[in-house]
């Protein structure tokens, strides 16, 4: 199981092992991270489970498919970094790396 850690808008930090196949909204919504508020439910429908990954780790989620491009238009202060929580399945490969959860939602 990978580590992940997500930085919540006040800064706390939470440390999981999450479980490979599941995605970071997944991981962050059963784990009570503050700030995911995933109103779709994974549907890749809203903007409401935007997060940044950590740079080192952006070759490893992948990009963004054109879906998720459109939604993260709608997202508060999208970066290079911004995806879609429901939208990134988490591998072995993701072990270490830091998510942060922005100071609101869309």
């Amino acid at each position: 199981m990978p580590k992940i850690t997500f930085v919540a808008p006040d800064g706390t930090r939470f440390d999981i092992a999450a479980e490979n196949g599941a995605t970071l909204m997944e991981t962050a919504v059963r784990n009570a991270v503050p700030g995911i508020e995933a109103e779709c439910g994974g549907a890749c429908a809203c903007a409401t489970c935007h997060v940044y990954i950590d740079e080192p780790f952006m070759k490893v989620v992948g990009e963004p498919d054109v879906m998720e491009e459109d939604m993260l238009d709608l997202a508060y202060d999208a970066r290079e970094t911004s995806r879609l929580s429901c939208q990134v399945p988490i591998t072995d490969e993701m072990d270490g790396m830091v998510v942060t959860v922005p100071e609101r939602q869309a």
